[in-house]
């Protein structure tokens, strides 16, 4: 029987400590969580695999926006998926969408092909899907082994009925994880409700000030809603709470 786990999922090495300082039982490794999360450097992977001692799933997704992928961006995918198990990873977190809201089971197929025998999870594409049903059941024969879902929400708790619909088809075929929005003040309420008891959080608290004395404020380096000058990383004791939490329960 699969055991209460918690996820830490994040972006840098600092935040990658802190999880694993904090109770993680497996680290998803990004970068850029702050547009949703994209393919991290393999240099911060060697330095998260020497340093951590956990797990590493890598997150696979070449930019932001959407999950209908080009034949380039594909085989830039696959060649990073080599990549990373050549380097030793865990895992690996992928998706694919066709246009009309479907798992693309032709692009997994090949990007599962890519990561051999390595640990796949089918990331939050699966919440743009149209339906999720039917979407568990495409991912149980494509051999997924994890789901990475909100409930097609906002977040975890807004998405708790969908959770429990999807756990439910899963049957224990394919383990349901948590993810999104996911707080030390919700797992237990999210657990009850929908009896998934895998969870996925970046353990974040408010961000953090910036060491730069000279701000010029009126030039963003990116999205216009976003600052340089706020660090947003993973909080020790606030994962280790949520550890706590999730490793209590059953």
């Amino acid at each position: 029987m699969n055991l209460p786990l918690i996820e830490g999922c994040v972006d840098s090495y600092a935040s990658s400590m802190a999880a694993c300082r904090g109770g993680a039982d497996r680290l998803e490794l990004c970068a850029n969580l702050a547009i949703g999360g994209t393919t991290p450097s393999a240099s911060l992977f060697q330095q998260v695999q020497r340093d951590c001692g956990l797990p590493i799933n890598v997150l696979i997704r070449p930019r932001f926006g959407d999950f209908l992928y080009t034949e380039p961006e594909i085989e830039e995918m696959c060649g990073e998926i080599r990549r990373f198990r050549e380097l030793g990873a865990n895992g690996v977190v992928i998706g694919a969408l066709t246009p009309e809201g479907e798992l693309d089971t032709g692009t997994m197929r090949r990007l599962m092909d890519c990561a051999g025998n390595m640990d796949i999870t089918l990331h939050r594409a699966f919440d743009m899907t149209r339906e999720p049903l039917a979407a568990v059941e495409a991912a149980v024969r494509l051999g997924c082994r994890t789901i990475l879902t909100s409930g097609q929400a906002r977040d975890a708790a807004s998405g708790r009925d969908v959770l429990k619909a999807v756990f439910q088809q899963a049957a224990g075929r394919i383990t349901i994880m948590a993810g999104c929005g996911v707080k030390k003040w919700n797992i237990r309420e999210i657990y009850n409700d929908t009896g998934v008891f895998t969870f996925h959080t970046t353990g974040r608290k408010a961000p953090l000030d910036s060491g730069m004395v000279y701000r010029k404020a009126e030039v963003s380096m990116g999205l216009p809603s976003l600052t340089e000058y706020e660090i947003w990383q993973t909080d020790e004791e606030e994962f280790r709470e949520c550890a706590e939490l999730v490793h209590a329960l059953l």
